[in-house]
Formats: structure tokens, C-alpha cells, sequence
């Protein structure tokens, strides 16, 4: 339920996607009145989000929500928040709700439940949800052999929002401490959009398929969740 969509190169990839994106929230918009789009940080998706935020959408309708998040404050370096706000958030799409996951809680696990109630109210199922993939095979805030991971992986779990607390690594840096969606939240999105460039982390990309092991490579949890169709996006 994997399918590949692997261009010749960043802008062409770019302009794909874009295209798509808008069109996907167009139509929720058309069917519900409103639609919800789940974003990643991340250099790689920053493209898609400067073009789409360009597009003459009624983005008061668009519900943009974050996949997962550092615990720092809004404005602090690796806020997700401050990325996205940032990025995509201006020009036409400057006026779309939005919904953040870093509240007044000292750390994620005393804020999940808030956290949880948060994302209770976000229309579902969502009409989008972008990913990315770190060279540790990680993605969302699923991190290798993470404190939490396994109940974020739980993909009969009714929970929305789960706290994790990742090994502190080169792909970290010092933020260990982050919230995420889970994966069976993740899995209430209509479309699931993988995004990765380079050839390092095709060669990641290539390996997660090859097994099995989730902790090892958490993003085989949503490569091989047999529920719901991904399309990874790839470009040198």
C-alpha cells in the first residue's frame, strides 16, 4: 500500500505536491465545509509550505494542526510552531486556524491530556497528513527505542496525542522531550504524504522496507500498517 511518486529533482517534486495539497483540501472543503491538514517541520517540506501558502484558498476552512513537537516555547529554536507559522502560515494562508501542542504543562507527559482535548476538537477524519524521515528512520516524534513508543504505536489505541521521550541523539540534538500524534491518529487521515530527499535517506528509505522491526526503524510503522495507502515523495 506503498506508492512512489520519485522526481528528477526538488522543484519539480515541489510543484507536484503543491498542486496536489491544494486541490486534496479543496476538496474537503467542497464535502464538509472545512478540511484538516497535519503538518511536519523540517527543511524538506518548508518548499510545499511557502508555495501553498501562495494559493487563493479559503484557508479560514483549513484546520492546520502539527503532527508533533519539541517542548520548547513558541519562538524558542525547534519550536515546530514557530516553523510552521513561518512558513506556511503567511500570505493567503496567514488566516487558517491553527493548532499548536505545546502548552503551559512543564513536560509533554503532564500536558498530554491537554493535548489530547486539544486535538479532540479538530474535524476528523483529516484530509492531509505530511511526513518526514530522519536518517534514524524516525518520523513524526517516533523516535528508535523511545520512551513512549510503543503506545504511540499502538494502532488500536483511541489515544490522539502521546508524550515521548527519545535517546538523546545527533538527530535530536537536546530537545528529547517531545509530544507527537499517534500512529492511530496518523491513520485517520485520508492521505498520507512521505516526504524525503537526498540519496542518504532513500538508502533509509530502502532498509525501513526491508524489515520488520519498528523500534528499530519506526517508520516501518507507517510503511507497513496495511491500512491506509502512503505515497512517498522522493528527490535528490
Amino acid at each position: 500500500m506503498v506508492e512512489e511518486k520519485f522526481f528528477a529533482d526538488r522543484e519539480r517534486l515541489t510543484q507536484a505536491l503543491t498542486s496536489e495539497c491544494a486541490q486534496l483540501l479543496q476538496s474537503g472543503i467542497k464535502a464538509n465545509g472545512q478540511a484538516t491538514f497535519l503538518v511536519s517541520g523540517g527543511s524538506t517540506p518548508e518548499p510545499v509550505y511557502r508555495a501553498l501558502s501562495k494559493r487563493p484558498l479559503p484557508w479560514q476552512q483549513i484546520n492546520v494542526a502539527l503532527v508533533d513537537e519539541r517542548w520548547v516555547e513558541p519562538g524558542e529554536s525547534g519550536s515546530n510552531q514557530t516553523f510552521i507559522s513561518n512558513s506556511l502560515l503567511q500570505n493567503d494562508a496567514a488566516q487558517a486556524p491553527f493548532l499548536g501542542m505545546k502548552n503551559a504543562a512543564e513536560n509533554p507527559a503532564a500536558g498530554e491530556e491537554a493535548c489530547e482535548r486539544d486535538y479532540r476538537e479538530l474535524p476528523a477524519p483529516y484530509d492531509i497528513c505530511i511526513l518526514g524521515m530522519g536518517n534514524d528512520g524516525h518520523t513524526a516524534s517516533f523516535f528508535p527505542y523511545a520512551e513512549g513508543l510503543d503506545e504511540a504505536l499502538d494502532s488500536e489505541s483511541e489515544q490522539l496525542c502521546k508524550a515521548i521521550t527519545a535517546k538523546q541523539s545527533a538527530v535530536t540534538g537536546a530537545h528529547t522531550e517531545r509530544m507527537t500524534l499517534t500512529l492511530s491518529a496518523i491513520l485517520q487521515a485520508k492521505e498520507i504524504k512521505l516526504l524525503i530527499t537526498g540519496e542518504d535517506k532513500l538508502k533509509v528509505y530502502r532498509q525501513a522496507l526491508l524489515g520488520d522491526d519498528e523500534q528499530e526503524m519506526p517508520v516501518r510503522s507507517i510503511l507497513k500498517q496495511g491500512l491506509k495507502p502512503v505515497t512517498v515523495y522522493w528527490a535528490p
